[in-house]
């Protein structure tokens, strides 16, 4: 979606019609639908592409800006690398996006824009699974242990794909995060992104008959950006797939326990 230039009271509107998007979704539609109501959200800043032509070089100029985030962090993003990387005169880059922030901005959103499509995919595939999987216990201690123990395993195998699969994804959030701690506008697009996480983890939460789904959702949404980032940042005693395991294991028993 588009829009111009808001003043901050617009901004804060548009912020709540968002936020109650996404609740109106939640209760209809689950965590897909979540997803994709984030995504509808995602304001861009820079020009819009007239012809399909032209938005192809738009695409390019962005795919090019996330590059060069993954590769030498958010502050080598200028319009004469963003040109030379994407293969486009310079006058290309500053007609879509008059300035580095409009550049920034839009690259992100695009990333917030691919991330709840893919999170909207993986939950069509999950959900399902959940549901079946909680159906099938007899809700005795017994089965409860082995629902915590089957979810954590899940869970474990989605961070070690994530670190695998989606690395330099995993990069450019991280880099994004940093810097939106001094970019309002950047800041917003990390509110939605967060939200994306975790009111879909909250939909989990909840099939799993959690007393407090948004509670818990945030507690294993930060032990699992922990987890991403001490997957990223190595070192000589990097978090292994047992560890991860083990410390999703405790987690999931002491949720569950007390449904």
């Amino acid at each position: 979606m588009w829009r111009i230039q808001a003043s901050s009271e617009q901004r804060q509107v548009l912020i709540y019609s968002r936020m109650c998007l996404v609740n109106r979704v939640m209760a209809q539609e689950g965590a897909a639908g979540i997803a994709a109501a984030v995504a509808e959200s995602v304001q861009y800043q820079g020009r819009k592409a007239s012809r399909r032509g032209s938005e192809q070089r738009r695409q390019d100029i962005l795919d090019a800006a996330m590059r060069i985030v993954v590769r030498e962090g958010v502050r080598a993003v200028r319009h004469r690398a963003v040109a030379a990387e994407a293969g486009v005169p310079l006058s290309a880059t500053t007609y879509y996006f008059k300035d580095i922030d409009d550049l920034l901005t839009d690259t992100f959103a695009q990333y917030v824009e691919r991330s709840a499509a893919f999170m909207g995919k993986l939950w069509v595939r999950n959900e399902g699974l959940l549901r079946e999987m909680v159906a099938y216990g007899d809700g005795s201690p017994q089965s409860r242990s082995q629902l915590a123990d089957d979810i954590a395993r899940l869970t474990a195998d989605y961070v070690l794909r994530q670190l695998t699969n989606r690395r330099e994804y995993l990069m450019a959030e991280q880099a994004f995060r940093q810097e939106a701690l001094l970019n309002p506008r950047l800041a917003e697009l990390v509110r939605s992104h967060q939200q994306i996480l975790l009111q879909g983890t909250g939909q989990f939460f909840q099939v799993l008959g959690s007393r407090e789904p948004q509670q818990d959702a945030k507690v294993l949404t930060a032990i699992i950006s922990r987890m991403e980032y001490q997957g990223l940042l190595g070192g000589p005693e990097p978090l292994t797939g047992e560890e991860m395991l083990e410390i999703l294991k405790r987690y999931m028993h002491l949720v569950l326990a007390s449904v």
